[in-house]
């Protein structure tokens, strides 16, 4: 394989729901998993169709309590076929002989191939290759195409090809005991000879999916008129389709699908418009040239050039690949958030949480548009934030730690632990920190790209009632002349509580605090920075006093943060008073510790009783705040950050931390990469191998994690490459290991494409020639240079050492 093929030789069962999310198809407005197309839900196969903001709710009785839950839908399954020879059984590669098994991504070409070779239990030996694509720019086509050669014999082969409305959403264990029928209403017909149609609706949200199949068959390249049989029940249609295969000649089926909703836009009705994008479609391969041609544009704009080993090479294309597929040009129109897991799987009930603040960096150096897109989608959810901050009895704006369909808290009120099978209290709602990490994206986009008509019009409003909400939570506490936030849950997620305390949440996180006092900040700068008359407009509207901001001000220079022991954060206050747990006994004893919470409680323990996180809460600072702009923000708070500060910081939690999400690792790449190379290249790995290798045991299966594999794009790019825009200039500060070799990435500024090639302390930027475009304005440690289209400037910092030894 070279490093644009990702694939698996032979047929493991076992490991078949990993291999059906990395083989996913999408095109940002619907994915289907990679599971065969035979095959249905079961112990082994959990094929998946899943469309973007395609959302509905459910009630189930849990341990005595009515449990509503909203989940992103399982969609009809649109990939059904399969086939049997004369009057044998419908085929079934766990009761055939297996002589060869492989499945391929081509992350070049969006083109998923299977070949298969097998032997029946009449001596029979048959080929089969298989390709299916979900059209980049045509995003309601996919496609199927399936070869089959009869190698030793000739008889009759039939065909079942169709859709199956048979569907629930069961793909993840701890959630089978809640109700996953979210479907309703199924209506199925034939609309040509060779064409299929099933729709439904979801049974809450009422939202109708229309799905057509269009099956033609070829023997020896030429079309053949086949005897169809149509199998009709109300969730299932197909149509069996009987031709003669004559040995060693080639029988070929091709599908087309076309999947609709009634929440497309520029549409009439899911079903008309379902059978007509089937009806008018091309064939297979003209279809699979324009879909590639989609792919060959976004490789340009995305272009991440390595000279790394060639299987990190293929992860970070992998990585790209399943971004593209979640977030693409077809979703920008669509109304959708980033769902943690992409449309790869229904783990966390496909809800978006916080990952914009690791994808967007990624987004918006290439197609800002994309990121725009998705803080739009936050501030149609406004008006909802700003109601759940009334219900708490608090102004502004207070974004749910994860959302689905309207921008209601969707958050688990129970949530089970498959360790010990208890049904337990969900207190992660209370990670309010939600609404800062958009509120940081919002000022991230505005510092990238310098799009003042978002800012004037959507974003600073956002940012505004954000800050209204935590200032909001803010009191005052006149013992230490400090304002104090309580009773929330950091990014740690482990601590819920205090020790023996029945009330949630705990008091003073120093994520939480700081950015706090970032964001008084912000907003306070950013209501000076707009137009006059915008923000005439926006403090009427909004009814913003002085005193108000006034009061902004003053948090942003008396927020308490805690510290304990030699300048360490403390996490949170009383974090310091915690017991310290037995990393070493409990590694002996179970192995992978990444979910200690599960661990401990299954022993009847509670992780709130010790030093011990699930991911990076404090070292989050560094990830998302340069160092110099969290010194200035602490100083300013008169908390002055002494050298050796922050490396001291980042070994006291690294000791402490599981690492049980995948976020984790990139964050502390990133909080190493400056000063302990080698252990921030094992955190890159371990980001790498997050979902190639399920390092997490058993959660690929229920889908990517999305932020995780942007991420690693991230760390190469802001990170290693130290490529970032701020202050109206594109900045480089390159620490590039020298074991990743050279890296070339093309990005868009300020409307300018240009590539960035970047080794050890050097860098060079050429801007594209073409139309004259304003220069942009680039910056190396103290040199800036203006490009004009067509231009080049090359950069080298004095080359340093590495310092430090890994913790």
């Amino acid at each position: 394989m070279s490093a644009w093929q990702f694939g698996f030789r032979g047929f493991d069962p076992a490991d078949e729901g990993r291999r059906e999310a990395l083989c996913t198809l999408g095109n940002g407005y619907f994915a289907t998993r990679g599971a065969a197309p035979e095959s249905a839900a079961d112990d082994v196969h959990y094929p998946g169709t899943y469309l973007a903001g395609c959302y509905n709710r459910l009630t189930t009785q849990v341990a005595g309590r009515a449990v509503e839950d909203e989940s992103l839908v399982n969609a009809p399954n649109w990939l059904l076929l399969t086939f049997r020879v004369d009057d044998g059984p419908w085929f079934d590669l766990r009761r055939v002989e297996v002589l060869d098994h492989d499945q391929e991504l081509d992350l070049e070409r969006g083109i998923l191939v299977r070949r298969l070779r097998f032997r029946d239990d009449r001596g029979r030996t048959t080929r089969v290759v298989q390709r299916r694509f979900v059209h980049m720019s045509a995003p309601h086509l996919a496609g199927l195409d399936t070869a089959l050669v009869a190698e030793d014999w000739s008889g009759r082969i039939t065909f079942r090809c169709g859709i199956d409305g048979r569907v629930t959403n069961s793909g993840v264990a701890r959630y089978r005991d809640l109700d996953g029928q979210h479907l309703t209403g199924h209506r199925a017909f034939e609309s040509a000879p060779d064409t299929v149609v099933l729709h439904a609706r979801t049974s809450q949200s009422r939202i109708r999916i229309a799905e057509a199949a269009r099956a033609r068959v070829f023997a020896r390249g030429e079309p053949v008129d086949s005897a169809r049989t149509l199998v009709q029940q109300d969730d299932l249609i197909t149509h069996d389709i009987a031709v003669r295969a004559e040995q060693r000649a080639e029988v070929r089926i091709e599908k087309i699908a076309s999947v609709h909703t009634s929440r497309d836009p520029a549409s009439t009705e899911p079903v008309a418009e379902a059978v007509d994008g089937a009806r008018c479609a091309p064939g297979f391969d003209e279809l699979l040239r324009s879909h590639v041609l989609a792919w060959a544009r976004l490789h340009r704009e995305f272009h991440c050039g390595l000279s790394m080993s060639e299987g990190a090479q293929r992860a970070v294309r992998l990585h790209l690949f399943h971004l593209l597929q979640v977030i693409s040009p077809s979703s920008s129109d669509l109304d959708v958030g980033v769902p943690a897991r992409g449309l790869h799987g229904e783990a966390y009930r496909g809800h978006v949480f916080w990952d914009e603040v690791f994808v967007l960096p990624t987004l918006t150096l290439r197609r800002p548009q994309l990121a725009r897109s998705l803080l739009l989608h936050r501030y149609r959810r406004l008006d909802r934030a700003r109601r759940a901050a009334a219900e708490a009895g608090l102004p502004g704006a207070m974004f749910p730690w994860q959302s689905g369909s309207n921008g209601r808290e969707e958050s688990q009120q129970l949530h089970l632990n498959p360790r010990s099978g208890r049904w337990l209290p969900d207190r992660t709602h209370l990670q309010r920190h939600v609404g800062i990490a958009i509120a940081h994206n919002v000022q991230h986009y505005h510092r990238a790209t310098g799009d003042d008509e978002f800012r004037d019009e959507f974003g600073a409003e956002l940012l505004l009632e954000i800050t209204r909400f935590f200032a909001a939570l803010c009191d005052y506490d006149r013992s230490r002349d400090r304002y104090v936030i309580r009773g929330v849950v950091g990014p740690d997620e482990y601590h819920t509580a205090y020790p023996g305390r029945e009330d949630p949440g705990i008091d003073n996180n120093a994520y939480t605090n700081v950015m706090t006092a970032w964001l008084c900040r912000t907003a306070a700068q950013v209501l000076r920075e707009l137009p006059a008359a915008r923000r005439h407009e926006l403090v009427e509207q909004l009814g913003l006093r002085d005193a108000e901001i006034d009061r902004w001000r003053r948090i942003a220079q008396r927020m308490f943060v805690p510290f304990h022991g030699d300048g360490i954060i403390s996490q949170f206050e009383g974090y310091d008073q915690l017991d310290e747990l037995d990393w070493d006994g409990y590694r002996r004893r179970y192995g992978d510790i990444q979910r200690l919470d599960r661990i401990l409680e299954a022993e009847g323990d509670d992780p709130n009783r010790y030093r011990a996180s699930k991911q990076a809460d404090v070292l989050m600072l560094f990830y998302l705040l340069p160092a110099d702009e969290l010194a200035e923000l602490l100083d300013g708070l008169g908390y002055p950050l002494p050298s050796g500060t922050i490396p001291h910081n980042i070994r006291y939690y690294l000791q402490r931390t599981s690492h049980g999400s995948t976020l984790s690792a990139v964050v502390h790449a990133w909080v190493l990469a400056r000063s302990r190379r080698h252990r921030a290249l094992e955190f890159f790995d371990h980001v790498l191998a997050a979902d190639v290798h399920d390092t997490q045991r058993g959660t690929t299966s229920e889908g990517i994690h999305l932020a995780a594999m942007a991420g690693s794009v991230d760390l190469l790019q802001r990170c290693f490459a130290g490529v970032e825009a701020r202050d109206g200039a594109l900045h480089l500060d390159p620490l590039w290991p020298t074991e990743l070799g050279e890296l070339e990435l093309t990005l868009r500024y300020r409307g300018q494409p240009l590539t960035v090639t970047v080794t050890g302390r050097t860098a060079t930027v050429r801007t594209a020639p073409g139309p004259a475009r304003p220069p942009i304005t680039c910056a190396c440690g103290s040199t800036a240079v203006r490009l004009g289209p067509g231009e080049t400037a090359r950069f080298s910092l004095e080359q340093r050492p590495w310092q430090g030894e890994p913790p």
